[in-house]
């Protein structure tokens, strides 16, 4: 069979570099097998710490968000060019409320010049927005703010409001309950993912052509979906992160509902030969026809 180079970046046949735990491979039409013991409550919040939160202070968290954000990614020349002044300009904004470059250089200790400097750079980026304000006599000010845009540079904690509110879905409806939130998602999913295979490929796409779309959604959701086929033709989908972590580790549903998830949108036989919730370096799909 003529070997088509994957559109995503070529693995191995096997994950060699995952630890074998997985030895019986569970397929979306075949029953899931027992689950492992579920870690205790300290264990899980440590590596969900670990896997969904930044470590350092909310000024450091601050700074390395505001270094990778285009356009701030590229310094401008002249004083209070550096990025760290910039982090400082936005915390000032976001704990002090709207203010003029004046105001801003005193709350920063920094010049004028360097301050309204990085507050063009910051305004050009989306970030910052000018406004006109009067007080009393003489010529209106400026006065800067942030926009909506800069709230993604700051700390979030999205993993803990969602441990929360399935911590409270179980309270309130118990195991059952949990698992009709996850079968709905799990729905919501596959016709989103329908939708677009409809929109984006022809109604007689191959199977390959249909692993690389969701691999591609997948990549764009933060699990660095990854779509490959071997020479013989051997296809797999590969996730390197798993974007629920901190959830898959408590509810276990989570990766039934996704492997049932993938033979859905794919119409294929789809068995899982390693898992990252049960220490593999990815989650990793073996990817057939249905009728073999």
């Amino acid at each position: 069979m003529h070997h088509d180079r994957a559109v995503h970046a070529e693995l191995p046949a096997k994950d060699t570099a995952a630890p074998k735990r997985d030895p019986a491979a569970v397929t979306a039409a075949s029953p899931v097998r027992p689950a492992p013991p579920i870690p205790s409550s300290a264990a899980v919040g440590a590596a969900f710490r670990g896997a969904q939160f930044e470590h350092g202070t909310d000024a450091e968290m601050i700074e390395r968000r505001v270094r990778t954000a285009n356009p701030l990614v590229t310094p401008s020349p002249g004083p209070g060019a550096s990025s760290t002044l910039r982090r400082d300009i936005l915390y000032a904004l976001r704990t002090g409320g709207p203010a003029s470059p004046d105001e801003v250089a005193d709350r920063v200790g920094a010049s004028r010049t360097g301050v309204l400097q990085q507050l063009r750079t910051l305004e050009t980026g989306g970030l910052v927005t000018r406004s006109l304000s009067r007080h009393g006599v003489g010529r209106p000010r400026h006065v800067y703010d942030l926009t909506a845009a800069a709230q993604e540079l700051f700390p979030a904690n999205y993993g803990a409001l969602t441990q929360s509110v399935l911590t409270a879905i179980r309270t309130v409806g118990g195991d059952k309950l949990i698992a009709e939130v996850f079968e709905a998602r799990r729905e919501i999913l596959r016709a989103r993912i329908g939708r677009r295979i409809e929109e984006r490929l022809p109604p007689n796409a191959s199977l390959w052509d249909k692993v690389k779309e969701v691999a591609t959604y997948e990549d764009e959701t933060g699990y660095l979906g990854r779509a490959t086929r071997d020479a013989d033709g051997t296809i797999r989908l590969c996730e390197h992160n798993c974007a629920i972590y901190g959830v898959a580790g408590t509810y276990q549903i989570a990766c039934a509902a996704e492997l049932q998830l993938f033979g859905e949108v794919l119409g294929a036989k789809v068995t899982r030969e390693c898992h990252i919730a049960t220490g593999g370096r990815s989650c990793t799909y073996l990817i057939e026809p249905a009728d073999e």
